[in-house]
């Protein structure tokens, strides 16, 4: 039976870090100075209520100059060493996705982890190690102890990753710590592992959004709609930084002084500046950000000084408060475009307009990706790019192909380089929605350099907007939610990019009486030059808390003209596999009930290889048929129902028949009998 006393833990491992050379206080180490100032700023924001920092704090460089901070915790308790989730990852949030204090302060590991994360969010760091250490005395007065060693990191969306079992703290020693290293770079997660943890910080995301923008809609008076969005955006790109070159803008930076050039909103602008210059962003385009972006910051009220502090400082804590974690862990998601659909929640507009304007969502974005054959090779465009979020899945699902086929390491980044340079060309026309678009890609690993602030259908000409100017956008692949209200419901952009193509597929999703009535003359227009390949009935609910508006995706595939023998696949995706709700207070609201992501799967391979991949769909769910290409209101067709009776149906209605007989004949005879 083991003592409820607890040994000096602290000691042992202390110990060990001086026998290494090791300084583990860092009292003066400058690098410190960094990370005890981020520690103290969680703090002030309540990430404090975990209990004690961490015991030891060291920076180890490893032979490559890569600086990485070191955390340890220790507790000197049996069992105490971390609490893990039913995935067998550190739980540091609760069912409701807040901080699981009792978890980080009782357990050593979770309390680093929590810590680490705070490095993650203030500073410039990426890379993290936790490690937390817990022991007791067992009978024969002996430390019996345990370790766990955790690498926090943007990859693993500062959730941690175990990195392995150790017996003692060697692996930091100077002879060990490369190979170490080494060993931390190899770690990698599954597919499924990163869904789902992407999909934990997506929420996380959601609820911190509604709350930054209820806190400044409420206590910032005087903010437009549009300066929340430029506030948001510029406050953003001014802390992402550069490493080495352009550093990140910090709180303190801003001074909340009232001289010309040193006004916050200088401040603010001169860094952003910078870092569009360092990102090599075209001039023309780096001029019309500034420009956009200066009606907000330089005004007077802004930067108007109020016990000691401007609104603007005020807003810029707030947004890197709330936001920071996520845009810096580098989450491959449509960040601005849920900030997009937050902050038009509280736009002035009308409702028409509001339902105009709404965010696709990320599923629906990927399956249009996939649907429209992109591929590492593609050049893909959007006519309609809002927040860019279907340029964001479309670069996604580009490199993510060229990782998996590319094994040179050097191809690979001139790829990459490609693909978000060369390969992506979006239009937006409504300037504070463009402002998004390019905040997206920046935040996505700048893929801004074609997204365009114009009319797609009046000033476009097809070729490339910065750089190669003179040569055409070779665009394979078209992907688009164009705005409803526009004519034919948004057909007319699906004509005009289509027929800028030479070749390759396009999906769209879009209102479906554009098939049905609607857009009768631009379809008939289409047909005469592209191929309707498919028609698929989405569910009614896929816009929920935005738009009610029954949908449809059509694919194209581009330069072929349809002929009234071709086969067009009509599918009734109502039935998608997810369950969707709209409440606040929710947890979640998109719950697969029912194989969503095997469902998602058939509907790419019905749409490209035909009935032989029917599955879980249904004869009544999948149909092959044919549309008159001289008709353009015959694109949402069904199933027919086989109405030629069966001999099971005439054996039906005979029994049916026969027992109406007998019932009457005895109720009959019971009526005589009475």
């Amino acid at each position: 039976m083991a003592k409820s006393i607890e040994p000096n833990i602290a000691d042992l491992a202390n110990g060990w870090l001086k026998a290494y050379g090791l300084d583990y206080k860092l009292e003066q180490e400058s690098l410190n100075y960094e990370i005890d100032k981020a520690l103290k700023e969680y703090e002030s924001k309540g990430g404090g209520k975990g209990g004690n920092r961490p015991d030891a704090k060291l920076i180890l460089s490893d032979k490559n100059g890569n600086h990485f901070p070191i955390l340890i915790e220790y507790k000197g308790l049996k069992g105490k060493l971390e609490k893990l989730d039913s995935n067998k990852e550190v739980q540091n949030k609760t069912s409701k996705n807040e901080p699981h204090y009792k978890n980080i302060k009782e357990y050593a590991v979770n309390g680093a982890v929590h810590y680490a994360n705070a490095i993650l969010h203030h500073t410039s760091y990426t890379d993290i190690i936790a490690i937390g250490m817990t022991g007791y005395k067992d009978t024969s007065d002996n430390i019996q102890y345990q370790i766990g060693v955790y690498y926090v990191s943007k990859d693993n969306l500062g959730d941690g990753q175990k990195v392995g079992d150790f017996k003692d703290f060697s692996f930091l020693a100077p002879d060990n710590f490369d190979n170490f290293v080494e060993t931390v770079n190899n770690l990698d997660l599954s597919p499924e592992e990163y869904e789902r943890r992407k999909a934990k910080k997506e929420k996380e995301i959601d609820a911190s959004l509604v709350k930054l923008n209820n806190d400044i809609y409420e206590n910032e008076k005087g903010l437009g709609e549009n300066d929340r969005v430029y506030l948001v955006a510029a406050s953003i790109i001014a802390t992402i930084g550069i490493p080495n070159k352009v550093p990140m803008l910090e709180k303190d930076d801003l001074k909340s002084q009232t001289f010309e050039g040193g006004r916050d909103g200088d401040i603010l602008l001169n860094r952003i500046k910078a870092f569009l210059s360092e990102k090599n962003i075209p001039k023309s385009k780096q001029h019309l950000i500034i420009r956009t972006l200066s009606n907000t910051l330089l005004t007077e009220n802004i930067n108007k000084v109020k016990d000691g502090e401007s609104q603007l400082k005020r807003v810029f804590v707030k947004i890197v408060d709330d936001l920071g974690i996520y845009y810096k862990i580098g989450l491959t998601t449509d960040f601005t475009g849920k900030l997009f659909n937050e902050m038009y929640s509280w736009l002035g507009f009308s409702q028409d307009k509001l339902n105009d304007v709404v965010l696709t969502p990320a599923y629906v974005a990927s399956l249009l990706v996939k649907l429209s054959r992109v591929n590492k090779d593609s050049y893909v465009w959007d006519f309609a790019t809002g927040s860019a979020g279907l340029l964001v899945a479309a670069m996604n699902e580009m490199l993510n192909d060229a990782k998996n086929s590319i094994t040179s390491p050097d191809e690979l980044k001139q790829k990459e380089i490609q693909i978000k340079a060369e390969q992506l060309l979006g239009l937006e026309v409504l300037s504070n929605v463009y402002m998004l678009a390019i905040l997206n890609m920046i935040l996505m690993g700048d893929g801004s350099s074609n997204i365009l602030n114009k009319d797609s259908l009046l000033d476009f000409d097809g070729n490339y907007g910065f750089g190669k100017t003179d040569s055409k956008f070779p665009a394979d692949a078209f992907i688009l939610n164009p705005p409803y209200s526009a004519p034919g419901n948004g057909m007319n952009f699906v004509k005009k990019a289509l027929n800028m193509m030479n070749r390759g597929y396009g999906a769209i999703i879009i209102q479906n009486s554009a098939g049905s009535g609607k857009a009768t003359e631009y379809n008939i227009d289409i047909l005469e030059k592209h191929t309707l390949v498919a028609s698929i009935k989405m569910p009614v609910d896929i816009f929920i808390g935005k738009s009610s508006v029954n949908t449809n995706i059509y694919v194209f595939k581009v330069g072929e003209k349809h002929h009234k023998d071709e086969i067009v696949k009509f599918i009734d995706f109502s039935n998608d596999g997810y369950t969707r709700t709209n409440r606040k207070k929710a947890s979640i609201n998109l719950k697969d009930t029912g194989n969503a992501k095997e469902r998602y799967e058939e509907l790419v391979n019905l749409v490209r290889f035909g009935r032989r991949k029917l599955n879980i769909f249904t004869e009544q769910e999948y149909y092959e048929g044919h549309i008159d290409p001289t008709n353009g209101a015959d694109w949402n067709q069904s199933a027919p129902i086989d109405t030629t009776p069966t001999l099971e149906d005439f054996k039906k209605t005979v029994s049916d028949y026969l027992a109406w007989e007998v019932t009457n004949i005895i109720k009959k005879r019971g009526d005589e009998g009475k």
